[in-house]
């Protein structure tokens, strides 16, 4: 049985602050720590029921986060930037589920710690077949182009919601509520592993029942930028639509090259945003 793990960091209990999982800060090897334990939590949990093959996609920031030598199940480990399906690099039809570990909210939803969708300078907010997304029901569509369940999420209780819509009956383990965008209450890093692992371990046991992500197709997501120019800047790639001074729209049958479409889209408008 084979899993794939995109590991992001915002979701990690105790993080609250961009300082904790940027590369420099002065307190970010700590927390990388504890995003490895609960990356690992998470391959325990899945070896539990009878898993056995990991690959772990490290997804933030520079994406190279953890310690490949520290990682549980002997798992692979995809780092670096530049990846083409980005957060879902690596993810093909062999794989029998889809954890997204340590994941966190839009910016335009409820309140989440740390929230964004990709680029924070650049997106305002955006919608999936006009359901508010963050990355994770984004991320879902490369599942969905290769008929992989998503079974497990990890972050606050605003990330598990914005997924429900399209990941139904996925295991959720909400290891933080958030006060607000910079402050959360958050688990006991020991408790929130061990909730990790048993979700996890539920998750797995669920895959003969489990579904690839429920979304529409042809799917189109409604982008909105922070300003008009990054709008402008979107609509220099083909397929992408003006909608107003601010939103643009990309619709396609199918979900790899609707997402492919998409990242460009956030890579293309980064250098204008920063």
């Amino acid at each position: 049985m084979k899993i794939f793990l995109s590991s992001d960091m915002e979701g990690t209990a105790g993080v609250v602050d961009w300082d904790q999982c940027r590369q420099g800060g002065p307190r970010y090897a700590y927390f990388c720590g504890l995003l490895q334990e609960e990356v690992n939590a998470a391959i325990e949990g899945a070896m539990a029921a009878g898993a056995t093959r990991f690959l772990v996609n490290d997804s933030h920031g520079s994406m190279a986060n953890l310690r490949p030598d520290a990682l549980a199940g002997r798992a692979r480990y995809l780092s670096g930037r530049h990846k083409p399906l980005y957060m879902m690099q690596g993810l093909d039809s062999s794989f029998d589920g889809v954890f997204f570990v340590s994941y966190h909210g839009s910016m335009a939803g409820a309140p989440s710690t740390l929230s964004h969708t990709y680029n924070p300078r650049a997106l305002a907010g955006v919608r999936l077949n006009g359901t508010p997304v963050g990355e994770s029901g984004i991320n879902a569509l490369v599942a969905l182009g290769h008929g992989v369940p998503v079974v497990l999420i990890t972050g606050d209780r605003t990330t598990a919601d914005e997924i429900g819509p399209f990941c139904q009956g996925i295991s959720v383990a909400v290891v933080k509520n958030s006060v607000s965008r910079f402050a959360a209450d958050s688990m006991h890093p020991e408790e929130a592993r061990e909730l990790i692992r048993e979700q996890a371990r539920e998750a797995v046991r669920g895959l003969p029942d489990a579904q690839p992500p429920r979304i529409a197709l042809p799917a189109t997501l409604t982008v909105r930028f922070r300003n008009a120019d990054l709008a402008e800047m979107a609509t220099w790639i083909n397929g992408v639509m003006r909608d107003d001074e601010l939103t643009v729209h990309l619709t396609e049958d199918d979900p790899i090259r609707l997402y492919r479409t998409f990242v460009t889209v956030v890579l293309l408008t980064r250098g204008i945003a920063e």
